[in-house]
């Protein structure tokens, strides 16, 4: 158990702050509630990043680029929008040294701005559809904030698109919801239960909302994705008419999806341990690290040092490049050097000492469980493709695991307050509710209801009693 970092057990709030601090992922700006995200941090970002920019891509997708700063007059354009945001905003009141005629709210979200230029930009159905997605930063002005899970200033993007159809928006909704699901699952061994949000927990101005729900280590849940249908609620705001092919004019259908720099608190809380952060294989900056170890300095940096470059470079190679890293902090003693590759959550290490290069072997050491191989210099890289490949499968379920060990059914509201109060974890139960009983629930058990469940299942609500109510989760969330 590393010394730096308080046990989970004990604490787990100040568990995850200490991960953060040891893997150097992030720190506290001196604005309140805003973070600074370290190269490592932004490094985990940018594997996340691209991952999802290479899958938007592919379903058709282009980036642009919209304004910081929107006038303040058109959140009040869709009255639901700004009601759900206005608590959150942080506006610009004086530039220049004078009092602006209008104020700006720095963007929480960006769908009444890029409602204005659609507006502009579509005359015709055939320019339908619009598939656009914009990386940046947006800000909501939060009264207890956690680094990455929820800080004033974040980073993510936001997929905002128009349709000639309701059928083709929802279509849309449902494909990005996909979309996240396949990226958090593959590629961040994050499993997500992907659903519908409550009308309680919609976005604000949404018809409907569609969510990937993840269990962290703690058996509470987060959002980790967001996927909006718009209707034409926001079309109709801001008059993103267009001439159809009867030649009337008619409302666009809009969606708006995001996830955001939350996933790194996710991947933290899902896949971490006592001893600091651990990372899946496609997302880690850095999969494998080598470290050339010798008492004489001499030796390591002369014999055993250039053999580890070579590795390094034949290892970059295979793997598809700067993702392996050679260790030269000879000046320090080799358990500090594993220790601090362990913290940074690096996936695996290889040692190279003395008796391995007169063996003909390198010792792997698994970050995920520990377990350590003497591989022949001959089967090294097949060894290190199928290891990591192997640690990403194995975090994947062991989360998935966990998650299942940590769910439970409800038939009565009784018994659902009971599991969450005794238990904790995610809570099936029938709820066809409205946003009263839900409010109610928080406040007598601390949970909300994560996501309505696809599927026709349906049973008596344990609300209300009365049949044909959805198959919901409930769990405490962050």
């Amino acid at each position: 158990m590393a010394r730096n970092i308080t046990p989970r057990k004990e604490n787990y709030s100040q568990w995850y702050l200490d991960v953060i601090k040891a893997a150097e992922l992030a720190d506290y700006a001196p604005v309140r509630g805003c973070m600074v995200i370290r190269p490592t941090g932004y490094a985990v970002w940018e594997n996340l990043q691209a991952k999802f920019d290479a899958a938007f891509k592919a379903t058709g997708h282009v980036n642009a680029y919209f304004p910081l700063l929107i006038p303040y007059s058109f959140l009040n354009k869709e009255a639901e929008h700004v009601e759900g945001f206005s608590p959150e905003c942080a506006t610009v009141t004086h530039a220049g040294g004078e009092e602006l005629e209008e104020p700006f709210a720095v963007r929480p979200t960006s769908e009444t701005i890029i409602g204005h230029m659609y507006s502009k930009w579509i005359q015709s159905w055939r320019d339908l559809p619009v598939l656009i997605n914009q990386w940046c930063n947006v800000m909501r002005w939060e009264k207890r904030p956690r680094l990455f899970l929820r800080t004033s200033e974040f980073l993510w993007q936001e997929g905002h698109t128009a349709h000639e159809t309701e059928q083709e928006a929802r279509e849309e909704t449902l494909r990005m919801l996909g979309v996240y699901k396949k990226i958090m699952e593959e590629e961040a061994a994050l499993p997500v239960i992907a659903g519908e949000k409550t009308k309680g927990e919609r976005f604000p101005g949404a018809v409907d909302t569609y969510t990937c729900e993840a269990m962290m280590s703690d058996a509470r849940a987060l959002q980790a994705g967001t996927s909006h249908f718009l209707g034409q609620n926001f079309a109709r705001a801001f008059e993103i008419q267009y001439q159809n092919r009867e030649g009337e004019l008619a409302y666009c259908w809009t969606t708006s999806w995001g996830v955001s720099t939350r996933l790194i608190g996710a991947l933290i809380m899902t896949h971490s341990d006592d001893d600091g952060l651990i990372l899946p294989p496609r997302i880690a900056p850095v999969k494998a690290v080598i470290l050339p170890i010798s008492k004489d300095e001499n030796t390591a940096e002369n014999i055993i040092l250039p053999k580890a470059k070579e590795l390094a470079q034949k290892l970059d190679d295979e793997l598809g490049g700067l993702c392996v890293k050679v260790d030269t902090d000879f000046h320090a003693r080799p358990g500090d050097r594993f220790f601090a590759h362990l913290q940074k959550g690096v996936p695996l290490r290889l040692e190279l000492g003395e008796k391995d290069l007169a063996s003909g072997t390198v010792r792997l050491v698994r970050r995920d469980t520990g377990e350590k191989l003497d591989v022949n210099n001959d089967n090294v890289i097949p060894t290190v493709k199928k290891l990591l490949a192997d640690i990403q499968n194995n975090l994947y379920e062991r989360a998935k695991t966990f998650r299942e060990a940590n769910t439970h059914d409800a038939k009565t509201y009784d018994e659902l307050k009971e599991i969450i109060d005794k238990q904790g974890g995610f809570v099936r139960a029938y709820f066809g509710g409205t946003p009263e009983d839900e409010v109610r629930i928080r406040e007598e058990t601390g949970a909300t209801p994560r996501c309505v469940l696809p599927g026709n299942d349906k049973g008596k609500c344990i609300i209300t009693g009365q049949d044909n109510a959805r198959l919901t989760i409930f769990a405490k969330a962050y």
